[in-house]
């Protein structure tokens, strides 16, 4: 089933979605090293650690074939209050083009629908599907479910 989403939907209170497609285009107000601290920090306790959210980044900007995606911040009062990572993962089909691979609003502003519109308006500026990975004890797996995000399948691995 097709999602439809409004395209370009703006947050009532201030908020800026403000896309940064590649290491160049950052603003002022939050440089590469200050939005991997604010994933880190504002993603407890489902963080990851710096140098995964580093390597994401890097991968997003790399410019190789294959790899890419996009980076989008929100923005108010010239404070990053949220972020949203997708990274093209170069396949189709059964596994989707896009991995939604972290999302975060600042803990003071979550339940004002901000994230929502986020991934919303995130979705509709990538081509093809979308998939995440979710703990599933983590409350915005609920938000995800409402989005029209799906559980397709068991996420097992091997560690070595």
């Amino acid at each position: 089933m097709t999602k439809k989403i409004e395209i370009g939907a703006e947050v009532s209170g201030g908020f800026q979605f403000v896309k940064v497609s590649n290491e160049q285009a950052f603003p002022a107000w939050a440089e590469m090293s200050k939005v991997v601290d604010y994933f880190h920090d504002t993603m407890i306790p489902y963080e990851d650690k710096k140098e995964d959210i580093q390597a994401a980044l890097d991968y997003i900007f790399s410019g190789d074939a294959g790899r890419g995606g996009f980076l989008m911040l929100v923005e108010k009062d010239q404070k990053l209050v949220g972020a949203l990572l997708m990274q093209r993962t170069g396949m189709s089909g059964y596994i989707p083009e896009n991995i939604l691979l972290f999302v975060t609003i600042s803990p003071e502003l979550r339940g004002l629908g901000v994230g929502r519109k986020l991934i919303e308006h995130c979705i509709n500026e990538c081509d093809g599907d979308v998939k995440l990975h979710v703990e599933y004890d983590n409350p915005a797996k609920r938000l995800y479910e409402r989005i029209g995000f799906e559980n397709k399948y068991a996420d097992m691995r091997f560690s070595k």
